[in-house]
């Protein structure tokens, strides 16, 4: 195995062949894995990959990081589909984030890195065809230091083996970050989660020039939350105020802990068609409201898995009456805040042709937080692209989203406010 510093390697199969417990042989493996020079543990925080590059040989593939230090390794196999994951401790990756998008190798079909949890980074390589990890690890070399993952064809059958013996061992997930908090005492002011999609090692869609969807949509996030702000009625909350992975349950959770008036994920997708341009607003749904909506929610829904975790169907809420009632009603809000917005978008900005759809997004299923998903255009089209990295067109789409905002919060507090028997008080949504 060489350097390859795979947490399951020789001690724990010797360990379980002994019968040793499973929690003895996780801090072995733990263990075994930081067992490196104090000095390098001390100066990992600073360390950054410089380049990254494929080199194809014989019988194997080789990935190659150039790094200023030193760090731990871990990697491992993970199925459906096929990735070799590698961790590490926090590593600044100073290479364009789509340049490993499209490489061309027998093995190693596109590869992915950066932020997976607070302190830890992540390189995720997406699989040709089965294959086993033959090296893992940092290393000196004459250039300078350098991760180097070496990976070689095998079968199936004992790569299917191999990932389901680590996904027995390893956990599934990374601890939950903490709930985010307003930094604001507590008022009887609306609360507004904003999600900025992607993040981290889960870039995104990608524009023609590099662009990346993770970055763009951060930028309009955080212009929405200053109008938002600046209006004065409602409290706002992003999920991710930086470049940092965040699964789909937990941007649902941050929202729901949050007593969230309203959720917004933002997004700005791809298409093959590059002539298709526009906004979109999404609510959930059990059945897509066309092909384009269902397409759009299966790619979302395995967000995930673009950070090496495994897809996970949605736990079953309870469904008294009481619940029925309340997710029906917040559906509902959902529209109108859906309609609202829309309205609003089109005196700024292109709307898609058609802009309002739904489907099934994990994102958009918490059953008592109206939520909507804004596909703010896609990169694949020049022209939303042109608009989506406007300064200029960035602020002003961000204060008409933030009218709808403001608008729905209002009408939602006037309700709150007047007797259910009141004509004079806000509707309720049929």
């Amino acid at each position: 195995m060489g350097g390859h510093r795979n947490i399951w390697g020789n001690v724990s199969r010797i360990a379980l062949r002994a019968g040793a417990p499973r929690l003895f042989i996780l801090a072995l493996a733990v263990a075994g894995a930081l067992a490196r020079p104090a000095a390098a543990d001390e100066r990992r925080a600073e360390i950054s990959a410089l380049t990254a590059r494929i080199e194809a040989l014989p019988d194997r593939s080789r990935l190659v990081f150039d790094l200023t230090g030193l760090p731990p390794v871990t990697a491992y196999p993970v199925a459906n589909p096929p990735r070799i994951i590698v961790d590490l401790p926090q590593v600044l990756f100073r290479i364009e984030a789509n340049a490993g998008l499209s490489p061309v190798d027998k093995l190693i079909k596109s590869y992915r890195y950066g932020i997976f949890a607070p302190g830890r980074s992540r390189v995720v390589i997406d699989l040709a065809g089965p294959a086993k990890i033959l090296k893992a690890d940092s290393e000196a070399a004459a250039g300078g230091p350098r991760l180097v993952i070496e990976l070689a064809p095998t079968s199936s059958a004992y790569f299917a083996a191999t990932a389901a013996e680590q996904a027995r061992h390893l956990p599934a997930v990374p601890p939950p970050p903490p709930v985010a908090q307003s930094a604001k005492p507590p008022t009887d002011k609306a609360m507004v989660v904003i999600d900025p999609g992607h993040g981290g090692v889960d870039m995104g869609a990608t524009g023609k020039n590099g662009e990346l969807e993770k970055d763009l949509v951060l930028e309009f996030a955080r212009a929405l939350r200053q109008k938002i702000e600046e209006g004065g009625r409602a409290r706002v909350l992003l999920t991710r105020d930086h470049d940092m992975f965040l699964p789909l349950a937990d941007r649902v959770r941050i929202a729901r802990e949050n007593n969230a008036s309203l959720f917004i994920s933002i997004h700005a997708d791809t298409l093959a068609a590059s002539r298709v341009e526009g906004a979109t607003v999404y609510t959930v749904s059990e059945r897509a409201s066309d092909a384009e909506a269902a397409r759009m929610a299966e790619k979302e829904n395995l967000a995930d898995q673009s950070a090496g975790l495994e897809s996970k169907a949605d736990a079953e809420e309870v469904g008294d009456i009481l619940f029925e009632l309340t997710r029906r009603e917040t559906h509902a809000y959902s529209r109108q805040f859906s309609h609202s917005l829309i309205s609003f978008w089109k005196e700024v900005g292109a709307l898609n042709k058609n802009p309002s759809r739904s489907a099934g997004f994990v994102v958009l299923k918490a059953f008592d937080v109206p939520s909507v998903l804004l596909e703010l255009g896609y990169l694949s089209s020049d022209k939303d692209l042109a608009r989506l990295t406007s300064q200029d067109w960035r602020e002003r789409a961000a204060h008409r989203a933030a009218e709808a905002i403001d608008a729905f919060v209002s009408a939602r507090s006037r309700e709150a406010r007047a007797p259910a028997d009141d004509p004079s008080g806000a509707t309720r949504p049929q």
